[in-house]
């Protein structure tokens, strides 16, 4: 007993450290988590414990918790998926409106909080893949597997950080003494490290094709491959974001495409490539930050926009199993995660990659290289089971222009509230402007980045704001 309390103990400092390390290690006389970091990676059995210290970090992190800092509420603001639910709200209405503050605002402090939240998870990542670097006593298979969930997860974390600020600071250190006047590398250089980090991981990795106690939260090597889908596309690399993508869908005694809408953002769902438990969070939550804050109800900040409900077909099945209706208040608003305040065991988990997703990359990639009949089956699979008439049955001779044109509609109605794919598809495929301007008065071209928060070009005065703010 004596031994499992020093445990618990050690792994709630070690995690301490890591916020107290990252959110001000300017200011720190002496790096912290170096005298942990040698207990810490000792053995294997405490290195597994450090990435889990990790995976409760995304639960708890304002940028991938899925409440009201993150990814998911921050950049469905800006796109044509959500709206206040006041117009006098002044911590997303800026968001929404596409002008946001760098600075003593409450939309700047949500920045603010989304930005060094993921430097966080950033810091933490370093710190484990420089721990594992000098462990002399963790198995070889097991540091490898090791390394390549940490690798993983600094690749995830600055894939968010560049699609929302463009340039941003290239940290791959725990040394705060480099990390307090790092500047802004660019976004290409952002891209290239990400992917190294991805295909290195995706090595690693290989053969790893369990997730470990049932649990779809465990990063394995699939997790790896569909980001890597995910990263491929944005990049458009059409031929290696169809690879990665299939494998993923090779895959039937794992993954399959739930027929019931509801099964889907159930904890450890068939559907479900990678999700993050709520359990990991401080506070013992057994429910989603995405379904408390998207419970629709008399004091939800955030609703649905009108245009995208009206979007739907009545007879799409994600309209009357994935958006819910506030009578009183006549709003429309997100209910793919039913539990919004269970004090029970969790039943749902937050979703970062799912198989349908997938589909889409696939179907995407190959019509931009012109096998339009396999695109078009990627695409018929998400709409047989929303519902809807099959687009071989609507238009059998349909274009690479008019598909891709559906496939951008699927991936919005299919993807909605889900980690910010709208706000980065709109900007990825260049339109933006074409799509928003008409919605949003103050729509401007350089609007398509995030400001820079105030409070860290006044730490670092290496740092400098992006255009337009």
């Amino acid at each position: 007993m004596r031994y499992i309390n020093n445990k618990i103990r050690f792994i709630v400092a070690f995690n301490l450290l890591f916020t107290i390390s990252c959110e001000n290690f300017v200011e720190l006389d002496t790096p912290d988590h170096i005298l942990v970091s040698p207990v810490v990676f000792n053995s294997g059995e405490t290195a597994t414990a450090a990435i889990k210290g990790i995976y409760n970090e995304l639960a708890d992190a304002d940028f991938s918790s899925g409440y009201q800092y993150s990814v998911t509420v921050l950049a469905g603001m800006p796109s044509d998926i959500f709206e206040t639910t006041s117009v006098t709200d002044t911590r997303y209405g800026p968001f929404q409106q596409n002008e946001i503050a760098p600075a003593e605002t409450p939309d700047a402090s949500a920045n603010y909080n989304l930005w060094s939240s993921a430097y966080n998870v950033i810091y933490m990542a370093n710190s484990v893949l420089e721990g594992l670097g000098n462990s002399t006593n963790i198995p070889a298979g097991q540091l490898g597997i090791l390394e390549g969930r940490a690798l993983f997860l600094r690749a995830f974390t600055y894939f968010y950080l560049t699609n929302l600020y463009g340039d941003v600071p290239l940290v791959l250190t725990t040394d705060y003494r480099q990390n307090s006047v790092a500047t802004r590398n660019p976004a290409s250089e952002v891209w290239n490290q990400l992917m190294d980090d991805l295909e290195e991981a995706v090595v690693l990795l290989d053969g790893q094709d369990f997730y470990g106690e049932n649990e779809r939260t465990n990063i394995n090597q699939y997790v790896v491959q569909a980001f890597l889908a995910r990263v491929y596309l944005y990049r458009e690399d059409w031929k290696k974001a169809e690879e990665w993508s299939s494998k993923l869908i090779d895959q039937t005694s794992i993954y399959e495409i739930l027929e019931d809408l509801n099964q889907v953002f159930l904890k450890n769902s068939k559907e479900a490539i990678w999700q993050i438990s709520p359990e990991g969070r401080g506070f013992s939550s057994t429910y989603t930050g995405d379904g408390y804050m998207f419970r629709g109800n008399s004091s939800s900040p955030v609703k649905l926009s009108d245009n995208f409900v009206a979007s739907m077909q009545e007879k799409d099945k994600r309209l009357a199993n994935w958006v819910g209706f506030n009578s009183s208040r006549s709003f429309h608003f997100p209910y793919k995660y039913k539990d919004s305040n269970s004090r029970n065991s969790a039943s749902e988990y937050s979703m970062v990659l799912r198989l349908a997703e997938q589909y889409l990359i696939r179907a995407e990639s190959r019509a931009m290289q012109g096998n339009i009949s396999g695109a078009i089956a990627d695409v018929d699979v998400l709409r047989s089971r929303a519902g809807l008439d099959l687009i071989n049955d609507i238009e059998p001779e349909i274009n690479k222009e008019g598909l891709l044109n559906i496939i951008s509609e699927e991936r919005k109605l299919e993807l909605f509230s889900e980690c910010g794919h709208r706000w980065f598809d709109l900007k990825r495929t260049g339109k933006a402007s074409q799509v928003l301007m008409p919605i949003k008065p103050l729509w401007q071209e350089t609007d398509v980045l995030f400001p820079i928060p105030q409070v860290e070009l006044d730490k670092n005065q290496n740092l400098h704001q992006n255009v337009g703010y």
